[in-house]
């Protein structure tokens, strides 16, 4: 005989274990998800062979070229070198302030970072780094006579009355915070071209920058006005003197895409061709990185 109340319990329970598994499929789906972006990124930028990145408009490193309308410095060409063996030849340029470009990666205004950033222990817990392409040091530019005779972070420290302009979001706002350089004595610019107007009008007694951005600065700059610190002295943090490593920015989840990325940068880096591409820019054989991986300096202390 048909017993309809066991029939509904039956029916009550089967839409339970239903509703059980459904559950457990999203559990499952929830945790490989950073794998489904990972092969996601890697696959849609190798499918439509277009890909965006985010640079800070800072030269030698990533910059808008006014004469060619061209996006192009540095990290920009070994993009566009790397990215046309991954079958992408399509690179939609997305500028941002330096302190914007981590904040526009993660958000997914674009898919890497191409501004020649630096590898630090802070950001790769924000985000992931390829291998480095470059190693330089640091400088300052100061007013014809270097007034304060400043040759360091630690010059402008000890001295109450020395002022320093860095970029927002730079290595150089963390060095002078590392180094004990008080707060006041700081002043923080959103591009160069305001700092250097802070020099010049009494704001700040000194600009800090990587060494070739100093180099590049002052090619366009009255001379006679301002100057590179001469006999600069590179920071020394934890009893080590530092050296900043220049590298691509990736999502933490686009693992493929990252590991891909370093496959085809450590034939390139290095090479007759690599040496040849970022000469205009003032890097070479001096600027090389060496050995040094970005998994090594993310864990530095």
């Amino acid at each position: 005989m048909f017993d309809k109340k066991r029939s509904q319990i039956s029916l009550a329970g089967v839409l339970v274990l239903l509703i059980f598994l459904a559950s457990i499929s999203a559990v499952i789906w929830q945790a490989n998800r950073s794998n489904l972006n990972d092969e996601n990124t890697l696959a849609r930028i190798q499918r439509t062979g277009r890909i965006r990145i985010g640079f800070a408009n800072e030269k030698p490193f990533g910059y808008l070229d006014t004469k060619t309308d061209k996006v192009t410095g540095e990290a920009p060409e070994i993009a566009r070198h790397i990215l046309k063996k991954l079958g992408v030849s399509d690179i939609e340029p997305v500028v941002a302030d330096f302190g914007s470009l981590i904040p526009g990666l993660k958000a997914k205004r674009f898919d890497i970072i191409a501004a020649g950033m630096y590898i630090t222990p802070d950001r790769g817990k924000e985000i992931a780094f390829s291998n480095p392409t470059y190693a330089i040091g640091e400088s300052f530019i100061v007013l014809a006579g270097n007034p304060l005779d400043l040759h360091s972070y630690e010059d402008v420290r000890d001295n109450p009355e020395a002022r320093i302009g860095v970029m927002g979001g730079s290595i150089e706002l963390k060095y002078a915070e590392d180094l004990g350089v008080d707060e006041s004595q700081i002043a923080v610019f959103a591009d160069y071209a305001s700092a250097l107007q802070g020099l010049k009008g009494d704001q700040i007694d000194a600009v800090a920058a990587t060494f070739l951005t100093v180099k590049d600065l002052l090619k366009k700059q009255d001379s006679a006005a301002i100057e590179q610190v001469a006999d600069f002295r590179d920071p020394v943090i934890n009893g080590k003197e530092t050296r900043g490593f220049g590298a691509f920015g990736f999502r933490r989840q686009d693992v493929a895409l990252q590991e891909r990325f370093n496959e085809e940068l450590a034939k390139f880096i290095g090479s007759p061709e690599h040496l040849e591409l970022v000469k205009p820019f003032d890097f070479d054989e001096s600027t090389l990185p060496g050995d040094v991986t970005a998994k090594e300096l993310i864990e530095a202390p």
